[in-house]
């Protein structure tokens, strides 16, 4: 099943802190610009949750596949699927891009290829959603778009991280 290189996506906290109440922890332009810039033209898989909580639906300028267990599920500009082998399957294209939310993430971690992380400095202590661990000995860091030096930016401080699975 994993002939297309499967990538996750995802803004964390220094906990692992990914939402609150069904909403991203911070909405930072730097990281929507990374965000669309990584996934224009692909495919991306998201949890319905996940979807009802785009504030446009669908993205634009991507297939858009929502995962629900509802069989009567409609997703307007979106593709449904019953699980994430399903919604892979569906997927156009050599690279799908997997958004969230935690559960999506807990089941697609094992299966993905690459973890594009926007690692954020500051731990958020009310987040109710979180990433899964990014184990060392599973990962390696391939690239860290700062450095040392971390992008500032609405008070929060933040840099891109590429994982590849070893």
């Amino acid at each position: 099943m994993n002939e297309k290189k499967i990538v996750l996506v995802a803004v964390v906290a220094a906990d692992g802190g990914i939402g609150k109440d069904g909403d991203l922890l911070w909405h930072l332009p730097g990281d929507l610009k990374h965000f669309k810039a990584l996934t224009m033209g692909a495919p991306v898989i998201m949890g319905r949750k996940t979807w009802e909580s785009l504030p446009k639906r669908p993205l634009p300028g991507r297939q858009n596949i929502v995962i629900t267990r509802n069989a009567l599920y409609e997703a307007s500009g979106a593709e449904c699927a019953g699980s994430l082998a399903e919604a892979v399957i569906k997927a156009d294209g050599e690279r799908v891009f997997v958004i969230g939310g935690g559960s999506i993430y807990d089941e697609a971690i094992d299966m993905a290829d690459m973890l594009e992380i926007t690692e954020v400095a500051d731990s958020c202590e009310d987040a109710d959603t979180f990433f899964p661990d990014i184990d060392q000995e599973v990962w390696v860091l391939t690239e860290d778009s700062y450095g040392r030096d971390m992008k500032e930016e609405q008070g929060v401080m933040y840099r891109f991280l590429t994982y590849e699975r070893r």
